[in-house]
This record gives structure tokens, C-alpha cells and sequence, in this order.
């Protein structure tokens, strides 16, 4: 039987309004409700499609605000900070109507999970912690220019390598939205463990990666940093960090200090991925995070 057109769990897209700014989300799949948020921020929600876990779950793919077809903030393109966006999905949660869900964050979308799971705990089934880090600032940053040098070290004899030499020297320059989208697509294959030995798979993905520019900065145009390692000892929600061994932005370092941090955590790391092992090892991840959310089902679900 075909669910009510007004059902928040439909599948399709929906919308709703948060302090008269849109909200836009999409539904995919059936089970046990899982929220997916994006990373970047700023980068389209489709990038992260899980289609192999939709088998398993139902997924929910807000489209963070300040994105794609959601509202823009006033202060837009400044002001997206967690604590906003964690507001968007509380009001997410709360729209659903399921009593308790599970938070899948990847990348920036986990430093948002992050900060509303130690803000809520009362609505969290589990978490899913999936290349993020457990803090922002200069040791992330050094951390990144290390492991993007160990990836130029890699491939120092390919000759796509010039073209996102300069593409990574000219990352200041995103100050609009095609600028974002650019430097987005000329780093795609920095994300892969091996982009190029699947380019004809993963090509069609890069030239559809589209970016709405976020800055980074509160609405008074200030920088947040945060670091929550010592907050995360008092996560009561169970845990699951996933990381892909090849990750250079928010790698294996990070997945290990948030596994540290959280007691009882379980720590997954995905040996042939980088940044996406929901698609370069879409199996291993499937089973990894299907059967973390059957384990933490409520009981009362």
C-alpha cells in the first residue's frame, strides 16, 4: 500500500520550513531510519546515494541549508556554522517523527553529527562517525598538507598530477559557486585511493559534483574552531567510526583519536578507500553499517 502523501518518510523528495528558511530532504529505501548528512559543506547531497544500504535502511538525505534546492541563511554565504546546522537537524528529527534515529555524518556532516549527538543524546539510536575528524584548525590543516603530499608522492608520474598541483595552489580563489564547483571537480581524484585505475567508473560522478559556496565563517564573519576530544567521552550513543585508509583529509589519524574518545566505539577502516568507501568499497561498507544499525535498533522500534 502506497504511504500518505503527507508521510515524512515517504520516499521521494520533501520539504518543510525551519525559522521560514526550506529545508529539503529525500527518502530512499526501507528499514530502520537513517539520517545521511553530507559533508563539505556546501557540496550537493548526491554525491553521497547509497543505494546498496537503501536495501537495508531507510536513508534520509537532508539537503544541508545553504545548498542545492534548501534556503539560503540572511548572512548567506556566511553563518553556517554547526550549531546552525545541527538546528536544521533537530528540526529534521522532529519533523520525521521517529522517537529515536541513527546519524550517519560524513566528513563535515560528521563534525555536525558529532555536535548534535553530544547536544541530544535523548534522539540518537547510534552514530555513525564516517571520514570526519574529531576537530577542525591548524593540526587538521597540517595533517591534510601532509597526506596531500604523500599522495602527490604516489603519483608523481602521472600527468593528470600538474593540472591539480595547480588547482590545489589556487584553493583561496572559491569565492563564488563556480569557483567552489571547480576546485571541487580539479581535486576529485585527491579523495580516491586509486581514482585513476577506475576513472571510466567515477568520472561521470566528478563532472556532476556541483558546490554552492559556504565560507566557513559565522555570521559575523568569524572563524569557529572546535576540537571535541575531551567532550566525546560523555557520547552515550553507540558508535561506529569508519575510514578509509587512504583518506587525506580526514584520515585514519582522526578515526583513531575519535574511536579513543568514545567509549565503546567501534573502529572500521576501510583498507582500498580514500574519502568515499561507500563507493570504492560499497560491500565492506554496506555490511559494516547495515549491521551496526540492526544491532542498535531500540527495542521499542
Amino acid at each position: 500500500m502506497a504511504a500518505p502523501a503527507n508521510d515524512p518518510l515517504a520516499v521521494g523528495p520533501h520539504h518543510f520550513e525551519v525559522d521560514g528558511v526550506v529545508q529539503r530532504y529525500h527518502v530512499h529505501g526501507a528499514g530502520p531510519v537513517c539520517i545521511a548528512h553530507s559533508g563539505g559543506p556546501g557540496i550537493l547531497w548526491e554525491y553521497l546515494r547509497m543505494p546498496a544500504l537503501e536495501q537495508h535502511l531507510t536513508v534520509v538525505y537532508p539537503e544541508p541549508v545553504g545548498s542545492g534546492a534548501s534556503g539560503r541563511l540572511p548572512t548567506h554565504p556566511h553563518g553556517y556554522t554547526r550549531s546552525r546546522y545541527s538546528h536544521f537537524l533537530e528540526a529534521l528529527v522532529d519533523h520525521l517523527g521517529v522517537p529515536q534515529v541513527h546519524l550517519l555524518g560524513h566528513s563535515h556532516g560528521g563534525f555536525v553529527v558529532q555536535y548534535y549527538a553530544l547536544n541530544h543524546p535523548e534522539k540518537i539510536a547510534g552514530v555513525i562517525l564516517y571520514d570526519s575528524a574529531p576537530l577542525n584548525g591548524p593540526a587538521h590543516d597540517a595533517e591534510t598538507r601532509h597526506r596531500f603530499e604523500q599522495f602527490t608522492a604516489r603519483n608523481a608520474d602521472r600527468p593528470e598530477l600538474d593540472a591539480i598541483l595547480e588547482t590545489f595552489r589556487a584553493r583561496s580563489e572559491r569565492s563564488t559557486d563556480e569557483h567552489a564547483t571547480a576546485f571541487a571537480r580539479g581535486m576529485f581524484p585527491v579523495y580516491f585511493a586509486d581514482y585513476w585505475s577506475r576513472e571510466k567508473e567515477f568520472a561521470p560522478l566528478r563532472a556532476s559534483v556541483d558546490v554552492t559556496r559556504i565560507s566557513g565563517l559565522d555570521e559575523n564573519q568569524e572563524w569557529q574552531s572546535f576540537d571535541d576530544r575531551e567532550s566525546l567521552n560523555s557520547l552515550s550513543a553507540p558508535t561506529l567510526v569508519v575510514v578509509g585508509r587512504h583518506d587525506f583529509i580526514c584520515g585514519v589519524r582522526w578515526a583513531q583519536e575519535l574511536h579513543e574518545s568514545i567509549p565503546d566505539s567501534e573502529l572500521l577502516i576501510l583498507e582500498s578507500s580514500g574519502h568515499f568507501g561507500h563507493l570504492e568499497e560499497t560491500e565492506r561498507f554496506t555490511q559494516a553499517v547495515a549491521g551496526f544499525v540492526a544491532a542498535t535498533v531500540p527495542a521499542s522500534a
